[in-house]
């Protein structure tokens, strides 16, 4: 019972991980209908930027929430010097843009960080919390209470918030959007720029336990992507409960398998989903009026 208890603790640690991840991925849908395969990069920007600004002498919770701003501007930089430019190409046009955005930020970061593995210190111990013969570490209380405020902010804005109606009104239809008065283009910089600041977040929040260098992004977005489209993609709780589930599944696989094999079930898992439900767990039917 404590080993299964332990293998739930860790998977909803790294789910809560994979829900941000997928909760940033939600937004840029929800604004634009693309998936930006570059979320993952600001994962490793906001954990590499505060390792560096923590070692230079900045204290940790204002180097988390510089690292979290300057994540901010590199999306907003993103989406002004490559996604507006091609504005009115395909959908896949712009998809193949964000990955080519990833590999560039992965390139510089590799150049400005170096290939060294880094971290900085918990925000409240390393000592681990005992529960029913398990053990939780502190900070990832720290990660799953991370990824239920974001998801019940993210809510309240889509559906409690002018700002958030007119960024699905511009995902439905940018230029019925434009022609009631919504500033598209404000509206997609500020899907961005949250949605890069988010991906900070999870790196923030996460790298006290997993550590971090230039190069874990593309793992994370792939996971985080496969979470949002287990959940329901442009759905926050399908992006919150598709992250936490992806999470037990490779835990409970690599605990009671063998951890060479987490990935793969996870994905086989989700393919499965995908093929019975192509809208996800909690996405909505599409239907064509004929």
């Amino acid at each position: 019972m404590s080993d299964l208890l332990q293998f739930l603790f860790s998977g909803v640690t790294i789910g809560a991980v994979y829900a941000l991840v997928a909760l940033g991925f939600t937004i840029i849908y929800n604004a634009s209908d693309v998936v930006n395969f570059a979320q993952g990069e600001f994962v490793m920007l906001g954990g590499m930027t505060t390792v560096v600004m923590f070692t230079s002498g900045v204290p940790l919770p204002l180097a988390a929430l510089i690292a979290i701003a300057v994540a901010g501007l590199i999306g907003v930089g993103m989406n002004r010097l490559t996604i507006e430019p091609a504005r009115g190409a395909p959908v896949v046009s712009l998809i193949i843009i964000t990955i080519g955005v990833s590999i560039f930020i992965r390139g510089i970061a590799q150049l400005v960080f170096g290939k060294q593995i880094r971290s900085f210190p918990a925000f409240s111990g390393d000592e681990p919390l005992r529960l029913f013969g398990a053990t939780i570490l502190p900070q990832s209380l720290w990660v799953i209470a991370g990824a239920i405020a974001v998801f019940v902010g993210l809510w309240l804005f889509f559906t409690k918030t002018l700002t958030g109606a007119a960024v699905l009104a511009t995902s439905n239809n940018r230029l019925a959007a434009q022609l009631v008065g919504i500033n598209t283009r404000f509206i997609m910089t500020l899907s961005f720029a949250l949605s890069a600041a988010i991906g900070a977040l999870a790196g923030v929040l996460v790298t006290p336990i997993t550590l971090t260098s230039y190069d874990v992004g593309l793992g994370l977005a792939l996971k985080g992507f496969a979470g949002a489209m287990l959940g329901g993609m442009g759905n926050p709780k399908g992006a919150l409960v598709g992250g936490l589930l992806l999470g037990l599944i490779e835990a409970l696989t690599a605990g009671y398998v063998s951890s060479q094999y987490k990935d793969a079930a996870a994905f086989i898992v989700i393919l499965a989903v995908l093929f019975l439900m192509p809208q996800g767990l909690f996405g909505r039917k599409s239907m064509d009026r004929v």
